[in-house]
């Protein structure tokens, strides 16, 4: 079955085992639930708040890695990558070479078309107050955030082409104000006021690549199964929700055919 990638977002970086404990940013059995179906699955963990193109870079690297370590080197791959982590991936396609290899790319709640709320954190954290330069004093990489600005992901969208060798899917989601975390309160009503329906970090619109499967009601950081919202009603745990993405885009779409199926035959089950 074809290997599937778990690739986090912005400050994800949990992706750690030790004997039969193991922490991973997709959690609630979300890894489980899909090797369940029979696919080899990697969890990746880059730098939390680097830029697109070093997180990019650590993806492959890792990628290549893990799959020359479970003897599948050669495989065509697909790839779930959670907010920021589906423009690394996008990156990474057009790029840096994997355009062969990435037989699908999924991104859920990922901001294509930049995030109100970077602006926000560059305008106010950054220029207003100097975060960014103390960052940089104390060597702290923070350049995501430069990264998922409106204007920032403009350029990124003019300058890496979709590859015409991959399938791209979307998941958006969306909340009301008094169903996100505390925390989420002022990122939803920036993003709000400018984009709309948003999850508390990303909004709906922005979301929205490729082709669109459905819009998630969950929040930000529901969506990795990471629940800070008691609620009674709704999705608990949202492992089904990767597998009907399964479902949705269905195998036979990512698995290659004529020459490149030859070319790619270990993918098949």
């Amino acid at each position: 079955m074809l290997p599937v990638v778990l690739h986090h977002g912005f400050f994800g970086f949990l992706n750690f085992k030790f004997g039969h404990l193991k922490l991973s940013t997709f959690s609630g059995g979300i890894e489980e639930a899909i090797a369940g179906r029979g696919h080899p699955v990697i969890v990746t963990k880059v730098h939390p708040t680097a830029g697109i193109a070093s997180r990019a870079q650590q993806l492959k690297d890792q990628i290549l890695l893990e799959l020359e370590r479970v003897g599948r080197p050669e495989d065509g791959i697909l790839i779930i990558a959670h907010s920021m982590g589906g423009l690394d991936a996008r990156y990474m396609i057009s790029r840096l070479g994997m355009a062969g290899r990435v037989r699908a790319l999924v991104t859920i709640s990922t901001p294509h078309h930049g995030d109100s709320y970077a602006d926000w954190c560059q305008c106010h954290l950054g220029q207003r107050l100097g975060g960014f330069g103390m960052a940089k004093s104390l060597r702290l990489d923070v350049q995501a955030i430069n990264d998922l600005t409106i204007e920032s992901c403009r350029r990124f969208n003019e300058t890496i082409p979709d590859s015409p060798a991959v399938r791209y899917y979307s998941i958006s989601a969306a909340r009301p104000w008094n169903k996100v975390p505390p925390f989420a309160l002022l990122p939803w009503r920036v993003i709000q006021k400018a984009e709309g329906d948003n999850d508390g970090l990303v909004s709906v619109k922005s979301a929205i690549w490729g082709k669109h499967l459905e819009t998630w009601p969950v929040d930000h950081w529901h969506q990795i199964n990471r629940r800070f919202v008691i609620e009674r009603n709704g999705i608990g745990n949202v492992a089904p929700l990767y597998l009907r993405i399964l479902d949705q885009i269905g195998e036979s779409e990512v698995t290659p055919t004529g020459r490149e199926a030859s070319q790619f035959s270990r993918i098949l089950p």
